[in-house]
């Protein structure tokens, strides 16, 4: 099987509209006549689930920010363990699954991870690129770019300028789906990882990226 080469980013295959997932808990149980006062925990980005699935979950997401940015997740990829991709082949990905992973890539940008799956496996899922919700001119001047176009996020590296306090500090802390998350998109993209040349030719191949096909703001070209 033939590398694909990265200056020709391989296409996305449409997937079926996705079905809306309710949390177990969301409603009161069938006779009871006043909800319950229990304080119930926000659910956490990603859950002890498998991989594959965990993957499926974040186009919809939001990544909150404390001043006047919110990003819209649109594209995330997956890495497993075994995967020769994967950064994790270094060694262990730390945390827990739903816990943030942060890694330096190329002694620059900093690659933002959601810790997939149970504790030691070494799964996880990359922030590959996202759209804005608020804050555009916010993330303008950090980007020092005046496009409103998405070369303005589309891409992990991207996603860390446009947030100035993401470092390696931040492994390990707990992520959350936050309340009135949004709509979830019209369908999922599912295409080959980008960037990714020095892998066996089975993980570059494999359709391990996840993008939401309602939003342009993706990294490579969908299929026609």
């Amino acid at each position: 099987m033939a590398t694909v080469k990265s200056a020709t980013p391989p296409r996305f295959k449409r997937r079926g509209a996705r079905r809306e997932r309710r949390h177990v808990g969301s409603r009161s149980r069938r006779g009871e006549s006043e909800p319950r006062k229990r304080r119930r925990r926000r659910p956490p980005l990603f859950v002890h689930r498998p991989l594959s699935e965990s993957a499926i979950l974040p186009p919809p997401r939001k990544l909150l920010r404390r001043d006047d940015v919110v990003l819209r997740i649109t594209e995330v990829e997956a890495y497993r363990a075994n995967d020769t991709a994967c950064h994790g082949r270094f060694g262990v990905t730390s945390g827990r699954g739903g816990h943030a992973y942060v890694y330096m890539c190329y002694g620059i940008h900093m690659m933002l991870n959601v810790v997939a799956d149970k504790e030691g496996v070494g799964a996880a899922v990359l922030i590959r690129s996202c759209a804005p919700v608020s804050g555009l001119a916010t993330i303008q001047q950090r980007r020092k770019q005046r496009t409103d176009k998405p070369i303005l996020l589309t891409g992990p590296g991207k996603v860390h300028w446009s947030s100035p306090g993401l470092s390696t500090s931040w492994s390990n802390h707990p992520l959350y789906v936050p309340a009135a998350d949004g709509p979830a998109p019209e369908g999922i993209l599912v295409g080959p990882r980008v960037g990714i040349d020095y892998a066996s030719p089975e993980h570059v191949a494999a359709p391990w990226r996840f993008a939401a096909a309602d939003s342009p703001w993706i990294s490579a070209p969908r299929t026609p």
